[in-house]
């Protein structure tokens, strides 16, 4: 609590967010232990994208940013066609993959490889 006092100001946190985090700090031991999970996940699914021969951005967040397609709307909408629900979001031509449980990046990667023949990429920078 006092920690949480320290960084109050001066941003005001009200009453819910406050008991919201003495219940996250009281689980903090599972909750870390699912950032390394998502991190573990992250990791392992960019050294993947990287294996296909796409490009990477570095990641220290729950996601990782992959491309470059010549029509990354063509690949966003293939997974999606595939049940696989990503971002179409950043630079042009890249597209964002969020880590998800083990399953989910099955799905993601059986999606991906199955599109990957017929998407037209850029050439590398």
């Amino acid at each position: 609590v006092d920690a949480l006092r320290i960084v109050r100001l001066p941003y005001h946190l009200s009453a819910v967010t406050q008991a919201v985090a003495r219940v996250a700090l009281r689980h903090r031991t599972a909750m870390l232990a699912q950032v390394d999970q998502l991190r573990t996940e992250r990791d392992r699914i960019a050294d993947w994208l990287l294996a296909q021969g796409l490009e990477v951005a570095p990641s220290d967040a729950n996601f990782v940013l992959f491309g470059r397609f010549a029509d990354r709307h063509a690949v966003w909408q293939g997974l999606l066609d595939a049940g696989v629900l990503i971002r179409e979001t950043g630079p042009d031509g890249w597209l964002r993959v969020s880590a998800g449980t083990a399953d989910d990046m099955a799905a993601f990667r059986a999606a991906l490889t199955e599109i990957l023949p017929t998407a037209t990429r850029l050439e590398t920078s």
